[in-house]
């Protein structure tokens, strides 16, 4: 058997594709643009990069963005205060702060000042506490795993009853997704680095979501037949035959295990797509909610 590829890739640019067209339609109503801030701290390449990514991506789709680039030796309460200035901007709909944030730095803090109408980004205390609790719904719930439930959801009609495995407990992805599939009614399992016998639990989930942060972890023998892999790694492995000396690859030996899984993500080309997809759907979520 070989699995069906997840195409996150082609499925994000439909996503991206309809928020373009309810933009455009909210300027010939001469309603608001939506509009995005982001805010990095620091020097970090990577968060340069993923910011870049998003400031272009709202280009495309017609949503305006301004970004906030403050060095390392900004104090706590300088940022906090560039947040609460963002918070009064009407012109603003969505505050994304970049993580992670540089050493130092409180990052509860950080996140819990920005408006909980604006938190697009969906890693707000309030937001990430009302996902955890029964009867409870967050304003927004954060992107990566948010793009993880769409992408399962183009395979399955419901996740009821099934056995989901996330490997990685981090606040960004393992956590929420985690959260995301309890609400789904998933059986879920949490594992992470003091789990014990990790290729035995991976092979009972019939829905496998790797974030661990490590290259190729997940093996065939740790997958059971026809399960749905959604692999959220990205590592850099040395490859001199690329322009760049390296190419990516996810937490999941791809090669191998798509000869036994029912669908799988590719790296890159599945989750990753879909983060900024999210995004931009939030955004533009914001922007209606500031209506009402």
């Amino acid at each position: 058997m070989t699995a069906k590829i997840i195409d996150g890739t082609a499925i994000a640019e439909k996503i991206r594709a309809e928020v373009a067209a309810e933009v455009k339609q909210r300027v010939d109503a001469n309603l608001t643009v939506p509009g995005l801030a982001t805010v990095l701290v620091g020097e970090n390449p990577a968060s340069q990069a993923y910011v870049r990514s998003k400031h272009k991506a709202c280009a495309e789709v017609g949503i305006r963005s301004v970004g906030l680039e403050l060095p390392a030796t900004t104090s706590q309460s300088e940022v906090e205060e560039h947040v609460k200035k963002l918070n009064d901007d009407p012109t603003i709909h969505g505050i994304l702060v970049q993580l992670p944030l540089p050493t130092g730095f409180d990052e509860e803090k950080i996140l819990s000042a920005v408006d909980l109408r604006k938190d697009v980004d969906g890693f707000h205390p309030i937001n990430i506490g009302r996902l955890a609790q029964k009867g409870r719904d967050p304003l927004f719930t954060p992107a990566t795993p948010t793009g993880v439930m769409y992408l399962l959801y183009q395979q399955l009609s419901s996740l009821e009853g099934l056995n989901a495995v996330v490997l990685g407990r981090s606040n960004i992805v393992g956590m929420p997704t985690t959260l995301l599939l309890i609400r789904a009614n998933a059986t879920v399992t949490l594992c992470h680095s003091h789990s014990k016998d990790l290729p035995s639990i991976c092979r009972q989930a019939d829905v496998l979501v790797a974030a661990i942060g490590r290259t190729e972890m997940v093996r065939k023998d740790w997958v059971k037949p026809g399960a749905i892999v959604i692999d959220v790694g990205i590592n850099r492995v040395e490859d001199p035959s690329k322009p760049r000396g390296y190419r990516l690859v996810g937490d999941v030996a791809f090669k191998e295990v798509k000869e036994i899984a029912g669908a799988i993500t590719p790296v890159p080309g599945g989750v990753g797509p879909m983060t900024i997809a999210m995004l931009l759907k939030n955004t533009l979520k914001a922007a209606i909610l500031a209506e009402l």
